[in-house]
C-alpha cells in the first residue's frame, strides 16, 4: 500500500513539473505560430533537458503513424512520433499541420535504407542519392512550428554487418544541421549493446539524440545505459507490450499474447523503471503504438482496435501523461479460458467438434458489457522489425452460441489458429484476449 501511495505522489508531481514545463511550448503552438520551434538540447552538470522556445519540453508521447491525433492531445500528450515522411495516406506537410493543429509537436522520422532490404553502404553513388533526396525532404519541413526532432532511420542496426550506414546517418546529421540550426538529430537503435553504443560515438558524433526501442527488458534501459558509457541525452522511441520475441510459446510455436490487462499493468512497471527513474538523461519516449497494426496478430502492439476502441493501455498512458486515471475506465480482464484452459496449456481441439470458451471481466462503472468473438488462423505472413504484415481473414460460421461472456463454437479443420475476444463497456472503450489452439 504504502508503495501505490509513493507510486500516485511520484506521477502527481511529475504530471505537475511536467504540465508547468510544456506550458509554453503547448501554448505557442496553439496559437497558431508561423515561425519554426527553436527546439535544442540543453546540459547543465549531468542532467540534460529539450528545450522547446527556451522552455522544457519533456516528451509525452506515442509513436503515431495513422493514428487518432485529436486523441491523442485529449489524453494530454504533447508530441508523437512518425517512422517516415511519406506514409502513404499522408504528405508530411498534412501530418504536421494536424499536429499543429492539435497543439502537439513532431519527431519527424527520415526513411533511410536498411541493410536487411537490400541497402548497400558499399555503393557511394546509393549512399550520395539517399542523402540529396534526404535534403529535400529536410528543406520543404524544416520551418514548420510543429517540427520537434529529426529521426534519422529506424533500427538501422537490425540484422546489419556494414557499420558504413553509421557514417552515413552521421552525415545526413551534418546536412540537416546545416540547413536547419533549429531542430536537433537522432537515431533509433533496436535495443542497447556495447557495440552500437561504441559505433555512435565514434561514427555518429554529429547526432545530438540517442535513441532506443526496447520491450519487456525496459526497465533495464538506465543501467544499459551506464554499464554502455553512453553519457548524452537519449530517448525511448519505442516501447510497451512485452515483444512476440520475448514471450512464451506452445507446443507448435506460437508467440502466446498477454491481453490487454497484463499489457497495461507492464506499460505502468515499465515506465516507471525504465523512463521515469532516470531523471538525468532520459529526456521523454513515444509508446508504441498509438493506432492499430497486424504484427503477429492485429491486437499485439497497438493500443488502439481496429475499430478504434481504446484499450486498457491508454488509461496507463493518460494517467502517466496526467497524474490520475481518466474518468471512465476500460474493463479488466481477469480470467480467460477455452476448454477449461489458458493460452499456457498447450490447446489441443480434435476437429468437427463444439467446445466453450468463457472470460471473466471487471469493469469499474459496472458498464453492460458486450462481448465479440472471433476465429483467425495463426499468421503466417511474418516479418522483422515492423515490417507490413498481412492480417489473416477471420473465419466465419463457426460460433455455435453466445451468451453473455461464454461462447461455444465448432473447430474448424486441421491447423493452428487463435481464439479472440473483445469486452467492450459501450463507452469506446473494450479489453482484448486470445488464446491460440491447435486442431488435429
Amino acid at each position: 500500500m504504502k508503495q501505490s501511495l509513493f507510486v500516485l505522489f511520484f506521477c502527481l508531481v511529475l504530471s505537475c513539473k511536467q504540465s508547468g514545463q510544456n506550458k509554453s511550448a503547448q501554448a505557442m503552438l496553439q496559437k497558431g505560430a508561423a515561425a519554426p520551434a527553436k527546439v535544442e538540447v540543453s546540459q547543465k552538470g549531468k542532467k540534460y533537458r529539450l528545450l522547446v522556445n527556451g522552455e522544457e519540453f519533456f516528451i509525452k508521447g506515442a509513436g503515431l503513424e495513422f493514428g487518432n491525433v485529436s486523441a491523442l492531445a485529449e489524453h494530454k500528450a504533447n508530441s508523437f512520433r512518425t517512422w517516415r515522411t511519406e506514409n502513404g495516406q499522408k504528405s508530411a506537410k498534412e501530418v504536421l499541420d494536424e499536429a499543429h493543429k492539435n497543439g502537439i509537436m513532431v519527431t519527424m522520422g527520415i526513411e533511410v535504407g536498411r541493410e536487411r532490404h537490400g541497402f548497400d553502404y558499399n555503393k557511394e553513388e546509393m549512399v550520395l542519392k539517399q542523402l540529396n533526396d534526404i535534403k529535400k525532404e529536410i528543406m520543404t519541413l524544416k520551418d514548420h512550428p510543429a517540427l520537434l526532432i529529426w529521426g534519422i532511420g529506424n533500427e538501422l542496426n537490425l540484422h546489419y554487418k556494414n557499420p558504413k550506414v553509421w557514417d552515413a546517418v552521421n552525415d545526413i546529421s551534418k546536412m540537416i544541421h546545416a540547413i536547419d540550426p533549429n531542430h536537433p538529430t537522432t537515431t533509433s537503435l533496436a535495443g542497447l549493446s556495447q557495440k552500437e553504443v561504441d559505433f555512435i560515438k565514434e561514427r555518429c558524433p554529429d547526432l545530438d539524440i540517442l535513441s532506443v526501442q526496447m520491450y519487456g527488458d525496459l526497465p533495464n534501459l538506465p543501467n544499459l545505459i551506464k554499464k554502455f558509457g553512453w553519457e548524452g541525452p537519449y530517448m525511448v522511441t519505442e516501447w510497451g507490450a512485452t515483444g512476440h520475441w520475448e514471450v512464451p510459446t506452445t507446443a507448435w510455436g506460437a508467440p502466446i499474447e498477454e491481453n490487454s490487462s497484463v499489457k497495461a499493468n507492464n506499460y505502468l512497471k515499465r515506465y516507471q523503471g525504465g523512463i521515469a527513474a532516470d531523471s538525468l538523461q532520459c529526456i521523454g519516449s513515444y509508446v508504441f503504438l498509438w493506432g492499430n497494426k497486424q504484427e503477429r496478430t492485429p491486437t499485439w502492439y497497438g493500443i488502439f482496435l481496429e475499430d478504434g476502441k481504446e484499450t486498457e493501455s491508454v488509461d496507463v498512458m493518460h494517467y502517466i501523461w496526467n497524474g490520475e486515471w481518466p474518468s471512465n475506465r476500460t474493463p479488466i480482464i481477469k480470467d480467460y479460458t477455452l476448454d477449461g484452459k489458458t493460452a499456457h496449456d498447450n490447446v489441443l481441439l480434435k476437429k468437427d467438434r463444439q467446445y466453450v470458451a468463457q472470460i471473466v471481466v471487471k469493469d469499474f462503472e459496472k458498464d453492460t458489457i458486450v462481448y465479440d468473438w472471433e476465429i483467425m488462423p495463426e499468421s503466417t505472413d511474418l516479418k522483422e522489425g515492423g515490417d507490413l504484415e498481412e492480417k489473416p481473414e477471420p473465419i466465419n460460421g463457426l460460433i455455435v452460441s453466445q451468451k453473455l461472456n461464454k461462447v461455444t463454437f465448432k473447430s474448424p479443420t486441421k491447423g493452428a489458429y487463435r481464439l479472440f475476444v473483445y469486452a467492450s463497456d459501450g463507452n469506446n472503450q473494450a479489453a482484448t484476449a486470445n488464446i491460440p489452439f491447435m486442431v488435429e
